[in-house]
């Protein structure tokens, strides 16, 4: 059986910038305007709403948003943005493409949000122009195209918008569009970063780790995961942590990588979760303690992480800060398996052929063993060609068992290198001469 899987170093970065909520954006673009607001009387708002003022059709939409003055009404809110927009008051049409976007007050419709987004655009509002980009770069509600989305995100981000100078940077640093240029993107990258923005801090860092498009410097790497951690962005202090782990830019220290870990999984990154699941396994930073491995591999595998779908099958598998139990570590072996991995295949194979926690079955067995062999798992290969070669699961097939044998003894697998010289005292040099051919001509199976 195979052991623990153990601790990854994949960055984790965010490329594309949803939208924010319809609570946010207006949060973001009403408060302050909602100050002078208050002091005005609310029948007066409404009053001349009624009688075709503009702006105090703006004003009420505003008030029936953050619920001021008025019970909190959305579709009110759309009703008199709606009435301002279409006499042109550019923050209304901004605001009513929010709502159309988001369908909050009206239908969702793409459509019509491209529509009042793109006459505020037009008028230079920097907040629709930001999210007139995202709409072409998502293709909603006009066709994709990469190409009027980076239009549209310079005109935002050359305002200084923050937002749009870090996704503007990520159709370059993407080449989405035809045109990749490293030197573009962390042109915009380090604007946005500059102004707080985290997740451009985040893909800074990660360009200085790399050399992507600047000298390689760990130094400048650690300072921007730093700045982007305290503002809470789990990638970022995900990545941080691994710098620690692996001792790169900084002294290795298992302690601050634990730190940073942690942080990372309170805030639900399942990278960063199972990472802190095997620090807890290994006591490596922290005191070894299995009741929190399985704590923090159970998180991240219930978010479909395989690796630590695999760990908490092996916990339940040895029974390592939980109860034994086969049937769970089967399930979680499988949920692993069906997500390619080779290990929990494996397992799960050996399971299937010894019935263990399941019914002797070898035709499962064989199923497994072949999907981590195709994945070039050495002891998976040689039990693979035990299968054959005893016709148990599968048709007895002689070439097969060889093929499989000399795969795994390639890999150095001595018992593999054993039943292989067995088994030639079986065959007819035609067999073994096309059994080598069929080893010759294997591919591993891309994961």
């Amino acid at each position: 059986m195979h052991g623990i899987t153990k601790m990854i170093n994949h960055i984790h970065i965010i490329l594309i910038l949803n939208f924010v909520s319809i609570t946010t954006a207006f949060a973001q673009s009403l408060d302050n305007k909602l100050i002078s607001n208050n002091k005005n009387n609310y029948e007066t708002i409404v009053k001349d709403a009624e009688n075709g003022n503009a702006e105090a059709q703006k004003n009420l939409g505003n008030l029936y948003v953050l619920g001021k003055d008025v019970a909190q009404n959305y579709s009110e809110a759309a009703k008199w943005y709606l009435k301002a927009a279409e006499q042109g008051i550019v923050e209304a049409q901004y605001d009513i493409g929010l709502m159309y976007s988001e369908g909050k007050g009206v239908p969702q419709d793409n459509s019509e949000a491209v529509k009042w987004f793109r006459k505020a655009a037009e008028k230079d509002h920097a907040k629709a122009q930001f999210y007139l980009g995202v709409m072409f770069d998502a293709g909603k509600g006009v066709p994709q195209d990469y190409h009027e989305a980076a239009k549209w995100f310079r005109k935002a981000a050359e305002q200084g918008l923050g937002e749009a100078q870090f996704n503007l940077g990520n159709l370059y640093y993407d080449g989405r569009g035809g045109v990749q240029d490293y030197n573009e993107a962390i042109k915009w990258f380090r604007r946005a970063a500059e102004q707080g923005d985290s997740q451009a801090q985040n893909i800074l860092a990660l360009s200085y780790e790399k050399g992507t498009g600047v000298a390689q410097d760990y130094s400048e790497a650690i300072k921007w995961y730093l700045e982007a951690s305290e503002q809470g962005l789990a990638e970022a202090q995900y990545n941080l942590g691994n710098m620690y782990l692996s001792g790169t830019g900084v002294p290795q220290d298992y302690n601050e990588a634990g730190k940073w870990f942690h942080k990372a999984a309170e805030n639900g990154l399942a990278m960063a979760q199972f990472n802190l699941g095997d620090l807890y396994l290994e006591g490596a930073g922290v005191l070894q303690d299995y009741n929190e491995a399985v704590k923090w591999f159970t998180k991240a595998a219930e978010q479909g992480f395989a690796d630590a779908q695999y760990n908490l099958g092996t916990m339940y598998d040895k029974g390592m800060g939980v109860t034994q139990n086969k049937s769970e570590a089967i399930r979680w072996y499988r949920k692993a398996a069906e997500q390619g991995h080779a290990d929990a295949q494996y397992n799960l194979g050996v399971m299937y052929h010894k019935g263990d926690g399941v019914p002797q079955d070898d035709s499962e067995a064989a199923k497994w063993l072949l999907e981590a062999a195709e994945q070039s798992d050495s002891n998976a290969q040689r039990n693979l060609g035990i299968l054959y070669g005893l016709g148990n699961g599968v048709p007895q097939d002689y070439v097969m068992a060889y093929m499989w044998f000399n795969l795994s003894a390639a890999q150095g697998n001595t018992k593999a290198i054993e039943l292989r010289e067995a088994l030639v005292k079986e065959m007819t040099p035609d067999q073994i001469s096309e059994a080598q051919k069929l080893a010759r001509e294997w591919k591993p199976k891309v994961k």
